[in-house]
């Protein structure tokens, strides 16, 4: 019976989808009229907030004056709106209310908090919509199993602005809003109350408990491919407890839940002594990995995850665990918009044009116009992109962000009709994204200046960059963040110490702590440069084909592999958080 029910809610999602994949179809014949109507549409419904107001939308007419009256934005620019917003003003971004603020990470400070109306929710849909349409289609038998969507990150519950404005969504699901948001209830392998356990074993735990009890899995979908291969891990030791609260119906996390969460997810884990008995059996018989998750979940198809960028170092690693599924690329999603959708066949993420109005700096221009302030320079509309070429992306919401600036590049990989389609290349330079953290160059640099004036410590050298930690156990990353110091005055104490701020400093970064809290990265560590470092750096640099007149020294670094660049040792192998 529960099987029909989940079938019958797969189909029904499905049509439900329908007619905004239509609209997608047809849209992409025509993209520059379909954004500019969009645009303009946006425009004439917030022509009389604080924003529109300002900047005299009500007297647009076209995209080129949209061009010409509103500068390029980053978010610094929305900084003190927002503020003013969850102090309770109406009105300042968008006519319609902000129902809730999404943390995400910042440039120079630590977190942002982007508006999210129902405008800028019906945009993410828009693009939902296209994607599920295209991937049921491919894979007829999604219809038939259940699917785990990873979200939302766990966050702070209950956390409200001084005009009790929700920070963060509450629950996964409410990323596809009404009627849809129920029908992916009824698939959900994994109840969506698992988001509210604090404690990460714990949460760890309970959702392999539940993802355990569905044969009938399909579908997963989830943002790092790490998050996946991280939470499979603990199953070889941790499979007989499991096993055992599968068949009793009962509930022991290693961390006790909350009483009232116990309650609600134990209510949910119904005794299945023949589910159980299966799950031992295939432990008992098998010792390769692989053949256990063919085995647990037969019915696995697609996993969505990215697989562009630095995500890409984690792909082999996840194809090798789970060679029963196809591992498809999300395309590019941030908080602030949907920017691309991936569809079976092509070549690339196709654009999601019914959703904002996008605008793309070609890549050396969309440097040049951060670092130098240079908010005037032409951008290009989704039909004047070249093939081949590679752009930062620049978007117009329904959420009140005016030809904001992602800091996201795209390289164009062809067309769809007059639909671009793209993939992924990272962050611009001065950000480092190898899980979904986020850090950027002058967040680091002030927090590393900060500590290091505290210490009274002025080192030769100092820099932070991702890096190879070595052997980990299954339940963390094997990579962490390290400050890589020469200051041969100062004592290996001293150096721990700065270690620990340093991590405190960084985890005030949302996605940065989040990553932590998966075990997707490991506790910052602090590699002692014994002599030679600037020169050593120069060298690596120039290797991997930089002008030795265009390097330059950063806090942050985004590529890896220093330890092996440097002279020194290890001071410790981790920080306490």
């Amino acid at each position: 019976m529960k099987s029909i029910l989940c079938s019958l809610a797969n189909i029904l999602w499905y049509l439900s989808n329908l007619p905004e994949s239509v609209a997608f179809r047809l849209a992409r014949r025509d993209v520059a009229d379909t954004q500019a109507k969009l645009l303009l549409r946006l425009l004439h419904r917030n022509a009389q907030t604080d924003f529109g107001r300002r900047h005299n939308f009500a007297s647009i007419r076209s995209v080129a004056e949209y061009q010409e009256r509103v500068p390029l934005s980053t978010y610094e620019d929305y900084r003190q709106a927002i503020e003013t917003i969850g102090a309770g003003r109406s009105q300042v971004l968008t006519q319609e209310p902000v129902l809730l603020l999404e943390p995400t990470s910042g440039s120079a400070g630590a977190t942002k908090h982007i508006p999210y109306t129902a405008a800028l929710k019906t945009e993410f849909q828009r693009a939902i919509a296209p994607w599920m349409v295209n991937l049921f289609g491919s894979t007829p038998s999604l219809f038939w199993g259940q699917a785990y969507w990873s979200v939302t990150p766990v966050t702070r519950r209950n956390q409200r602005t001084a005009d009790g404005i929700p920070i963060g969504f509450e629950e996964d699901s409410e990323y596809f809003g009404g009627r849809q948001r129920h029908l992916i209830q009824a698939v959900l392998a994994v109840p969506s109350l698992v988001r509210l356990i604090d404690d990460m074993e714990a949460f760890r735990y309970v959702t392999l408990l539940f993802l355990l009890r569905s044969r009938s899995l399909a579908f997963i979908s989830v943002w790092n491919p790490s998050f996946l291969t991280l939470l499979v891990g603990p199953l070889s030791d941790g499979w007989p407890q499991l096993t055992a609260d599968i068949a009793a119906g009962t509930l022991t996390p290693p961390t006790p839940l909350a009483p009232d969460l116990q309650r609600q997810l134990a209510a949910l884990n119904r005794p299945d002594s023949r589910r159980a008995k299966e799950i031992r059996a295939i432990f008992q018989t098998e010792n390769d990995p692989a053949l256990l998750h063919t085995r647990l979940w037969p019915y696995l198809r697609v996993i969505s995850c990215w697989t562009e960028a630095q995500a890409a170092l984690s792909v082999p690693e996840l194809g090798r665990l789970f060679p029963q599924a196809q591992i498809q690329g999300k395309g590019l999603i941030a908080t602030e918009g949907f920017v691309s959708l991936p569809l079976a066949g092509q070549p690339g993420a196709a654009l999601a044009i019914r959703s904002h109005f996008f605008e793309f700096l070609p890549e050396d221009i969309g440097q040049q116009s951060l670092l130098n302030n240079q908010l005037s320079i032409r951008s290009c509309l989704a039909q004047e992109l070249e093939v081949g070429r590679q752009y930062t992306v620049v978007i117009t919401t329904g959420g009140g962000l005016y030809r904001y600036q992602l800091h996201d590049g795209v390289e164009v990989t062809g067309y769809l009709g007059t639909c671009p389609l793209f993939r992924f290349v990272g962050k611009e330079a001065y950000i480092s994204d190898w899980f979904g953290e986020k850090l950027n160059e002058r967040h680091v640099r002030q927090a590393l200046a900060e500590v290091l004036a505290r210490h009274a410590v002025q080192p030769v050298f100092a820099m932070l960059a991702c890096d190879d930690a070595g052997a980990s156990s299954l339940t963390s990353s094997r990579f962490a963040y390290t400050l890589f110091i020469e200051a041969p005055e100062i004592t290996d104490d001293i150096l721990t110490g700065l270690g620990h701020e340093l991590e405190t400093a960084l985890q005030e970064n949302y996605h940065y702590r989040y990553c932590r809290e998966l075990g997707q990265l490991g506790p910052l560590r602090v590699f002692r440069i014994v002599g030679g470092a600037a020169a050593a750096y120069l060298a690596a640099c120039q290797a991997h084909g930089q002008r030795a007149g265009d390097i330059k020294l950063a806090a942050l670094h985004r590529l890896g592999g220093w330890a092996q660049v440097f002279q020194g040792q290890m001071v410790e192998q981790g920080t306490k958080c």
